[in-house]
């Protein structure tokens, strides 16, 4: 069922939590934030309140990232999100955050990598837990509303991760921090700490022009005939190595 979400004039009249019939993301612009503003599950957009509220109350965070045309996330809503039962229990239990990949690439990277990490794959629906502070000590996909042969369902997963929180908070807190250290290992990694000079298009410029073949065309020479193709393997793999020099 499509949902019809209030005009400006009807959201002055709402509450910033969304009032009875609706919750936070229905003062958002994404599309696919939007389809879950009527949910039950007390929905935060991502931002600072999300994570000042957690602290604050000291739970820990549901963050869920979807988009709009994302058939498991529709599955999964309807399911879970749109369950009375389940959103009781993620209310009690988390600050839950809702984000839109699509509106939010940057942070949608940074948990994928974390829920491959964790589960040796990832896809949408993505489901992370973690720390008031956003560390992440749990992820997955797509989970039922309750268990499904090998696959744990909400109604089960939320009150083992509540019962966690309460009486084994040492342990998830090491997971996360060893999680993020790996993270942040990994980003590091990725990171070149190398200085670009100044000048290195004016390098880059020139030695493309004495490369150039103002007869044949390309770069180099690869001994190939006036018939053949003018670009060689040289063409290739010097200008790398000419940049590592500089």
């Amino acid at each position: 069922m499509r949902i019809i979400t209030p005009n400006n004039n009807q959201l002055k009249l709402i509450p910033r939590d969304g009032g009875d019939m609706w919750n936070r993301l229905v003062f958002e612009s994404s599309p696919y934030l939007l389809q879950h503003a009527a949910n039950p599950v007390n929905w935060y957009p991502w931002n600072d309140e999300a994570f000042q509220i957690a602290q604050k109350e000291n739970k820990p965070i549901f963050l869920s990232i979807g988009y709009t045309t994302c058939h498991w996330c529709h599955v999964m809503e309807h399911e879970s999100f749109e369950d009375s039962e389940v959103s009781k229990l993620m209310n009690d239990t988390f600050i839950n955050i809702k984000l839109d990949r699509e509106e939010r690439p940057d942070i949608d990277n940074v948990y994928m990598e974390v829920t491959q990490m964790i589960n040796g794959r990832g896809g949408w629906p993505m489901t992370v837990i973690m720390t008031p502070d956003s560390k992440p000590f749990f992820a997955g996909t797509y989970f039922p509303k309750t268990t499904r042969s090998r696959r744990i369902g909400m109604m089960e997963l939320v009150p083992s991760i509540k019962t966690m929180w309460i009486n084994n908070r040492d342990s998830l807190l090491s997971d996360a921090k060893e999680i993020t250290e790996k993270l942040t290992k990994n980003q590091n990694a990725l990171s070149s700490k190398q200085i670009i000079k100044d000048d290195i298009l004016d390098i880059s410029f020139n030695y493309y022009v004495k490369k150039y073949d103002a007869n044949f065309g390309g770069f180099g020479d690869s001994g190939i005939g006036r018939e053949g193709g003018k670009y060689s393997k040289e063409f290739f793999t010097e200008p790398k190595a000419v940049v590592m020099q500089i």
